[in-house]
């Protein structure tokens, strides 16, 4: 099951990327950075989608390895191809239905003036401030839609990692403790990565966003972060670690 939810989240991530890194390196190369409104909403829509299910992925990915550590006699029952299938497809349709809320509130703003956004893509700081309306309802229902998502991911996330610390600690070979924590490790690292960038992001009110920042970190979560994830989850393998240290090795011989 855990190898399951991994390659879940490789999948999700090849697609996270796809939405964004396509357009971006078009963009680099092509003078027309035209985008019409339609292909702005699907952008954002999915991206959204895509980012909300990632939340409800990585909660999961927490619980799952809590079932692993706390009752590993009992995991593959406790966790059935079927069980897993279904909360894969849960963090999908989740994601999806508050991608829905959280576009249908950024464009239903009236947007007026310029029609330029300083931005990779068409995230929502950016959008905001071309918006005439006032955006004060708009930052109270994306408040609460992120705030609900993100607490309530957070708080399985937090829950697991106490019960799996809490049997670390009763472990009493040093060897089953290392083992258990590198089990851990990598979903820990990607928990930190995700959720630190998206509260960067968003934690802010939009008077305090500057551009350049704003892209930054947009870069990191959307482009970086996916990129990243598939290599800190591959050097758990003993192949993979013994194919780096052989060309670390090479590259240390020519130096």
């Amino acid at each position: 099951p855990m190898y399951f939810f991994v390659g879940s989240l490789s999948f999700l991530d090849v697609w996270y990327s796809s939405v964004y890194t396509p357009r971006i390196l078009s963009d680099c190369v092509s003078k027309n950075n035209h985008m019409s409104l339609a292909g702005c909403i699907a952008q954002f829509f999915f991206s959204a989608g895509l980012a909300y299910s990632e939340c409800f992925l990585l909660a999961f990915m927490a619980y799952d390895r809590f079932v692993a550590i706390c009752n590993p006699l009992l995991y593959t029952t406790a966790m059935p191809k079927k069980l897993c299938v279904q909360l894969v497809a849960g963090s999908y349709a989740a994601g999806f239905a508050n991608a829905i809320a959280h576009t249908g509130n950024i464009f239903r703003l009236n947007f007026c003036g310029n029609n330029v956004i300083n931005h990779y893509f068409c995230d929502a700081p950016p959008l905001v401030k071309m918006a005439c309306d006032d955006t004060q309802v708009y930052e109270l229902i994306q408040n609460a839609i992120i705030g609900c998502n993100v607490l309530g991911t957070t708080a399985v996330i937090v829950s697991s990692y106490i019960g799996i610390v809490a049997a670390i600690v009763r472990i009493r070979s040093s060897a089953g403790r290392r083992k258990a924590f590198f089990t851990c490790s990598a979903h820990l690292i990607s928990v930190t990565l995700f959720y630190g960038s998206i509260l960067i992001m968003y934690s802010r009110s939009n008077s305090q966003h500057t551009p350049n920042w704003d892209k930054a970190n947009a870069l990191f979560y959307t482009v970086v972060n996916p990129l990243v994830n598939p290599l800190i989850y591959s050097l758990r393998n003993k192949d993979v670690k013994a194919a780096f240290k052989k060309v670390w090795e090479r590259f240390l011989a020519h130096k």
